[in-house]
């Protein structure tokens, strides 16, 4: 009886021991896992053809570049993704205690105290004229063709097209000394590029937008602006968010007939009207296609109804090639500014006064 108990439970064991019906035993183990790392292998692509086929598509920076370029790039990158930045710096200072004080104060100063978006800004000459503007303007490169001198007995306003994807020729031409604005028109005080009231919301950025001269678009910044006196001046990108969605390379879709804003602004206050044409503004990014009807442009037209502005999907170069990523391309800008158009002062001009100069304003803008 034990005997045949013991048999019993050698057998129980053995049959516990030996493998279930269809597994792998070791050495086919082995072998399956040889087997299928050679099938990965055969699979992936080699890096040499990776780096072929990047090589192919993606015009990269040679090693050796001008200084000068260098730098011209750098500044302009910076000066790109500074909005980003404040704002991630801000947050990096959130997480110390101590300096939540002083962040606390600074916001309320922003949002509540502090009024210099709409007087201007804070303009420094100084900060203007900074090499990094310098390098900023010769990067693309922009410049000034003048074609008529504008006496400081007076107020102007200067309509700048074509909006472009950011209006990076804007800022080049009239928020900074790069191109030689106070050198080719003496006597005028420091112009005021005007801008989304949104932009002076960010931390640290603002300070930069407001050094530089710029303002927020709105009609008190415009009032307080031109109220200054002979020599003072704004700068208005007329097309606005519209305007950008149509900024494709090689095209200049304006956004125009629409917009009497400006005009009347500039008889109120009895401000020459200068008509700004830039060469060049919209081919330095390159935009997705997004004609009129598309699903595309309907999400950009919500969004801007939404939030007051709209993002573009664009791309241009990136920082160690030519043709991908999100820094704008080397194309000259070329802001041709053009003559004035006298204005007479009228605190209530009527539609048909409105709509007569600007008719005088389109057809300098054409000439």
């Amino acid at each position: 009886m034990a005997e045949q108990k013991s048999s019993t439970l050698t057998a129980v064991s053995l049959k516990q021991r030996s493998p279930p019906p269809g597994s792998l035993s070791p050495s086919s183990r082995t072998l399956s896992a040889s087997m299928l790392r050679e099938r990965l292998l055969s699979l992936s692509t080699p890096m040499t053809e990776i780096g072929d086929t990047l090589k192919a598509h993606i015009d990269f920076v040679p090693i050796r570049v001008p200084r000068k370029r260098r730098l011209q790039l750098l500044a302009v990158a910076a000066f790109s993704v500074m909005i980003p930045c404040s704002i991630a710096f801000f947050i990096f200072l959130c997480s110390f205690p101590p300096l939540w004080p002083f962040l606390a104060a600074y916001m309320i100063w922003i949002h509540f105290i502090d009024t210099a978006p709409v007087r201007g800004g804070r303009p420094s000459r100084r900060f203007r004229a900074l090499p990094w503007f310098q390098y900023i303007a010769d990067y693309y490169p922009a410049s000034i063709v003048k074609e008529a001198n504008l006496p400081p007995d007076r107020p102007y306003v200067f309509g700048y097209h074509p909006h472009g994807i950011i209006g990076m020729g804007a800022i080049a031409t009239f928020s900074t000394e790069g191109t030689g604005f106070s050198r080719l028109y003496p006597g005028l005080k420091i112009p005021h590029l005007l801008t989304l009231s949104s932009n002076f919301f960010v931390p640290f950025s603002r300070d930069v937008l407001m050094a530089l001269g710029i303002g927020s678009v709105s009609k008190k910044s415009c009032t307080n602006i031109l109220s200054e006196g002979p020599g003072s001046s704004i700068t208005i990108v007329v097309g606005g968010a519209t305007e950008s969605l149509a900024a494709h390379p090689g095209t200049a879709d304006l956004t125009l007939r629409r917009r009497l804003g400006f005009i009347k602004v500039a008889i109120q206050h009895g401000a020459d009207l200068v008509p700004v044409f830039s060469f060049g503004e919209n081919d330095i990014f390159h935009q997705m296609p997004n004609q009129p009807g598309t699903s595309v442009h309907k999400l950009q037209k919500k969004f801007q109804a939404l939030f007051g502005f709209t993002l573009p999907l664009f791309h241009g170069r990136g920082l160690f090639n030519y043709n991908l990523g999100l820094m704008p391309y080397r194309r000259r800008i070329v802001a041709v500014i053009g003559r004035p158009i006298h204005v007479t002062k009228n605190k209530n001009p009527s539609l048909q006064e409105v709509q007569q100069v600007q008719s005088e304003y389109i057809d300098e803008l054409l000439r």
